[in-house]
């Protein structure tokens, strides 16, 4: 397996740690309520740290906008699966764009 691979695949678990660390901050109260509150912080960290290390590979424009967009749709989605969040037609229109932009960036940083 390619660095390159690698560093993909890193850059896609911090996307879903950070996917994970928005839908704790659900439970968080405002940040009141300890244990969530620092599941919230190490999760983020984690996802931070995984981002870091992505950036041996992809440049750091693409991995932020990968990331941001793997946890913005992926947060969206759990909303609309989990929590009852509005699946609207152009909602879902618009979470395929933001997909398809992520994995477009994909296929244009490997060239």
């Amino acid at each position: 397996m390619s660095n390159l691979t690698i560093s993909w695949a890193i850059l896609f678990a911090a996307g879903m740690l950070e996917v994970v660390s928005t839908t704790v901050f659900r439970y968080t109260e405002g940040l009141t309520r300890t244990l969530p509150t620092v599941t919230f912080f190490a999760l983020g960290m984690a996802s931070f740290y995984l981002l870091f290390k992505s950036l041996a590979e992809i440049p750091l424009g693409t991995a932020y906008a990968v990331w941001t967009g793997i946890g913005a749709a992926g947060t969206a989605i759990v909303g609309i699966l989990f929590y009852a969040e509005p699946a609207t037609t152009m909602r879902l229109v618009l979470l395929s764009l933001l997909i398809g932009s992520i994995m477009g960036l994909k296929l244009v940083s490997n060239s």
